[in-house]
């Protein structure tokens, strides 16, 4: 503790007063989720070949879907995005391209480092001899959280867009985004769901996760306030009930292994009744969590998640494989290569988180070199690493 004091101390006094701690704080949260949802939701089996394969728990612990409801948090992830989006549009010293620019690089710089490090890295396992189904279920597990990096860039892409509408029809301006989803889940699963084509549901991705970001725009543009935020939290709560009690939505907000429907892939209503309710109680906690967050002990970890956020977005997966991988080949190893079916795995897992966490704290030491800007880097070594993630992707993909 005495060597973390002065990090405190050094963190505290560079921290402007006007920062905005509740919604880095809110960040910080959604941000660790998506590793804690990863790491507890996903599983590993072994074949005869001693290659691994992923593997839910909720499969057989379809009792476990509540824990999905508080580990699926994207919607608070793209709430506090469109927050701070609007406040840094308004300030933006240029253009909106100028804007635009910079933050699409500053998301696609950590992107590019791990798929390019990822592609070297299956080049050189396969020399070494592990098998090609390991590393495609590596891979499939590296590509999945960096979909949402994608859709992010999108819907930044639409900050003025957003904005505009916000100030016109304050928080309003999401609910053209909600009614769109729910008109598509009405075709895809209502009677007529026989004849309509299963590309439909492509639809919903840009409305789906473009909803909460509306709304964090809004509130952004001071547009939201209490009696918003209630409307916004009780609302969502109860048609999150009642699209599960009576539509018979699935109670799992990520996918099932063996289920015909899927909630987050792409959104369904039933993730922005979750976005909904999130957003509002977000909104409403905020002055209490900035003044929790005043605390300099309680203030340092979440400035130390948000200056890596895309080194732990980027490379979370990687950290468990990098214990799996080396256990496949010792057997049976619990709550890690036995299939997650029974308690015991549970709670073999939950002892793993922290050396999953590890792993990735010490992966990051070094990872977090592509999240700043690349100075002094050639534009040759530039376009390798461009063509190494493009074939990481392409494997990732099955298409190689």
């Amino acid at each position: 503790m005495r060597t973390l004091t002065p990090l405190v101390a050094r963190i505290e006094a560079s921290t402007p007063a006007h920062r905005d701690r509740a919604i880095d704080g809110l960040r910080a949260l959604a941000l660790l989720a998506v590793p804690a949802g990863h790491w507890m939701l996903g599983g590993f089996t072994v074949d005869a070949d001693g290659a691994i394969h992923n593997a839910s728990p909720l499969s057989a612990f379809g009792g476990f879907a509540p824990v999905s409801w508080v580990l699926q948090m994207l919607g608070i992830f793209f709430l506090v995005g469109g927050h701070a989006s609007a406040l840094s549009y308004r300030r933006r010293p240029g253009g909106a391209t100028d804007w635009l620019r910079g933050r699409v690089a500053r998301l696609g710089r950590p992107v590019l480092g791990v798929t390019a490090v990822w592609a070297a890295l299956i080049a050189v396992l396969s020399a070494a001899g592990v098998p090609d189904d390991t590393l495609r279920t590596g891979a499939t597990l590296v590509v999945q959280p960096l979909w949402f990096v994608g859709v992010y860039v999108v819907v930044t892409a639409l900050t003025p867009l957003c904005v505009r509408a916000a100030r016109r029809l304050g928080g309003w301006a999401a609910v053209p985004l909600l009614l769109s989803v729910a008109a598509v889940d009405l075709l895809r699963y209502g009677p007529y769901a026989g004849a309509v084509p299963s590309w439909l549901s492509v639809l919903n991705i840009l409305p789906g996760w473009l909803f909460a970001y509306q709304l964090g725009v809004s509130w952004g543009e001071k547009r939201i306030a209490r009696r918003g935020a209630l409307l916004l939290a009780a609302g969502g709560a109860v048609l999150f009930a009642v699209l599960i009690g009576v539509f018979h939505y699935p109670a799992s907000m990520v996918g099932v292994p063996g289920e015909a429907r899927t909630n987050s892939h792409p959104p369904s209503l039933l993730v922005l009744a979750l976005a909904s309710a999130q957003s509002g109680a977000a909104i409403l906690l905020r002055e209490r969590i900035g003044r929790l967050l005043a605390r300099p002990a309680l203030w340092a970890p979440v400035v130390v998640v948000n200056l890596s956020a895309m080194t732990i977005l980027c490379w979370h997966q990687t950290a468990m494989l990098a214990a799996a991988v080396p256990a496949s080949y010792a057997g049976a190893v619990p709550g890690l290569t036995t299939a997650p079916d029974t308690l015991g795995w549970v709670a073999a897992r939950a002892a793993w988180l922290p050396v999953f966490a590890v792993l990735l704290v010490l992966i990051g030491r070094y990872a977090r070199v592509f999240e700043p800007p690349w100075r002094g880097v050639s534009a040759a070594r530039r376009a390798a690493a461009g063509v190494l993630a493009l074939g990481f992707t392409a494997f990732a993909l099955g298409l190689t």
